[in-house]
């Protein structure tokens, strides 16, 4: 099955041939063959991108207005991820949500970022470089798209500091008249292993206003065993608690919603389990994408069917939203 994948990476030589590098690149729309790996030659117009994907996402008709509807999924990635498990990531996710209903079409948004956790302020640094790429050559591009009357909802998956671009390129957004002026919206954000500080997802803090503003809602899955996210790693100091290992604050918009996936997370065994088959990176970080628990939670968030405290993946435990397994 053919991959699409837009990527800002920059180009380099290498043994004669043409391939991604790890800096802030022009951006590049990708049309990759189920059996490869993003290279600069698998680039097509951006028109023809889009057509394509809008063609895989359709799953319907509004009768009203004989438009298509359907869902498109951006999975944005975290840092110190190579392309290749960046696109593994992208084939498990695709995969796990289409077994369990999920008949949209999912992208991947490729930003630059090492293959070495030492590269983590650098990482972040190109982060915010390439959230304003996101904003340009995606929120842009969809956000016409709305205004010229699609009807497909767009939805987008951050994974860490997936979530630190997705925040900062929604701020941006309503920075630039040319978007802030068109009526867009994307339809559910989830974060996983968000690397974000919690009191930024605050109803008070100036830095998520336009991530509210502009979704339907927001999910944040949470893990407190999540050990990439301590706050004594070397890395990270200075950093206040992060979203995906603390939680959502107390006073969240009501359009934010946290699942805690500690009980559940704890209660799975790691050594039954394969790294790069079943999950990709460290597991308390990265356990989301290859569980099937996961997926099917998030295919349900993604219709939006059903109301948020429904959802049969999710109970309540002491007061809060927990990720349990769902009922046979």
């Amino acid at each position: 099955m053919t991959d699409y994948v837009v990527c800002v990476r920059n180009k380099k030589t290498v043994a004669g041939e043409k391939v991604f590098g790890n800096e802030p690149g022009p951006t590049l729309f990708l049309r990759v063959p189920g059996d490869a790996y993003p290279r600069p030659s698998q680039a097509i117009a951006r028109s023809a991108w889009v057509a394509e994907v809008l063609s895989q996402a359709a799953t319907g008709v509004n009768g009203m207005t004989a438009k298509p509807t359907g869902d498109i999924l951006v999975f944005i990635h975290g840092y110190n991820s190579s392309q290749e498990t960046v696109l593994k990531r992208h084939r498990r996710l695709a995969a796990d949500l289409r077994s369990v209903g999920y008949r949209g079409a999912v992208v991947s948004y490729d930003w630059p970022s090492a293959q070495s956790g030492l590269n983590y302020l650098e990482d972040r640094d190109d982060a915010k470089d390439t959230a304003r790429r996101l904003r340009d050559d995606c929120i842009s591009l969809f956000s016409s798209q709305q205004a010229a009357g699609c009807e497909i909802n767009v939805h987008l998956l951050g994974h860490s500091t997936g979530a630190y671009v997705i925040r900062n390129a929604f701020t941006d957004a309503d920075e630039k008249t040319s978007i802030k002026n068109r009526p867009w919206t994307v339809s559910q954000i989830a974060l996983i292993g968000g690397d974000i500080s919690s009191r930024s997802l605050s109803d008070a803090d100036s830095k998520s206003k336009s991530l509210f503003r502009h979704c339907v809602r927001l999910t944040n899955y949470q893990n407190p065993y999540d050990s990439v996210l301590k706050l004594s790693d070397t890395k990270r100091i200075g950093l206040a608690p992060r979203v995906g290992r603390v939680g959502l604050p107390g006073d969240a918009p009501r359009k934010a919603v946290n699942v805690n996936c500690g009980p559940y997370f704890s209660g799975l065994d790691e050594h039954a389990l394969t790294q790069g088959v079943d999950y990709y990176g460290s597991f308390d970080h990265s356990w989301h994408i290859g569980d099937i628990t996961f997926a099917t939670d998030l295919a349900s968030t993604l219709a939006g069917d059903i109301d948020r405290h429904q959802i049969p993946t999710r109970r309540v435990l002491d007061g809060q939203l927990v990720l349990e397994p769902p009922k046979a």
